[in-house]
């Protein structure tokens, strides 16, 4: 087993582990691989690489291992066959999955011998070896800082968040809510915009300029949030619900689905009814800390 501090193993060949690879290989670093699909690491092996005819020969070539799976049930599937050759590694588990997951993963791992440390990838793999991408890393802090300098050949920024395993994939996982909604609030704006002859490219300057503007209400609202203050003071939830009910009318019209403008009407009619109207739509955030009914 190589622990030196130029040398790492990388399990699971999709885009973003492709890119890590390949980034390793950059830095000048001893890079083992392996993945179900051998051909995907041809590439990768032209350029020096050295693929593992196995589970086991890619874990006991390095002290450290990046898995890049599709989850963590998958991470199962892949080392659990091989779970003898799992003592004394460190992985680094960039999989995406949900926090409680990680921490079952990482109690898994210290049952095998193994220390998992959790994170997060923040950027689609176009970003991995930039200095100004940023990766959430959590877990034992002893293992971060002594392989701090590989993960930031990963990401240029890594942001540890404490020993707990599961804070890194919820940060993560925080990330993914505004990213998933907000692309899909962009995908309704050029159904929309389709529907009455116009093009992506057209309303693309004016979607840029409102996502632009997100940042100054995110900040705005946290502080209020947070100190429990929603008064309808600057806005209030019947102004919300006139407008959004205004969006939701204008996608029907129009005739395209309004699956997303129907849910976030009826989110705003549950404040409604739960007697927020005169209070900020902020008050939503406290609504949507429970299930519904």
């Amino acid at each position: 087993m190589r622990s030196t501090n130029h040398s790492v193993t990388v399990i699971g060949l999709g885009p973003m582990g492709r890119a890590m690879a390949s980034t390793f290989l950059d830095r000048g670093y001893d890079v083992t691989l392996w993945n179900r699909t051998p051909s995907r690491a041809d590439a990768l092996v032209a350029r020096g690489a050295r693929l593992a005819t196995n589970v086991e020969e890619a874990l006991t070539a390095n002290e450290l291992v990046l898995l890049s799976l599709t989850d963590y049930a998958a991470m199962y599937d892949v080392l659990e066959p091989a779970a003898t050759a799992l003592t004394g590694r460190v992985l680094v588990n960039l999989t995406s999955d949900t926090p409680e997951q990680a921490r079952t993963a990482a109690r898994w791992a210290v049952e095998r011998g193994a220390v998992q440390l959790t994170g997060g990838i923040t950027v689609p793999p176009s970003g991995i070896g930039q200095a100004a991408s940023s990766t959430f890393y959590s877990g034992p802090r002893e293992v971060f800082d002594r392989h701090r300098a590989a993960l930031e050949v990963v990401t240029g920024r890594t942001d540890y968040r404490g020993e707990d395993p599961g804070t890194a994939a919820l940060f993560y996982q925080m990330g993914m809510v505004v990213f998933w909604t907000s692309m899909l609030s962009y995908w309704q704006a050029i159904a929309l915009a389709h529907a009455n002859g116009l093009t992506a490219a057209d309303i693309l300057p004016h979607a840029v300029e409102t996502a632009n503007s997100l940042p100054g209400f995110f900040a705005f609202y946290a502080e209020r949030i947070d100190a429990g203050h929603h008064l309808g003071d600057v806005d209030r939830l019947a102004m919300a619900m006139a407008s959004v009910e205004h969006v939701l009318h204008t996608n029907a019209d129009a005739g395209v689905d309004t699956t997303l403008p129907a849910a976030v009407t009826e989110l705003v009619r549950r404040g409604m009814d739960a007697g927020h109207t005169a209070d900020s739509f902020s008050t939503l955030a406290e609504l949507m800390k429970k299930p519904a009914a």
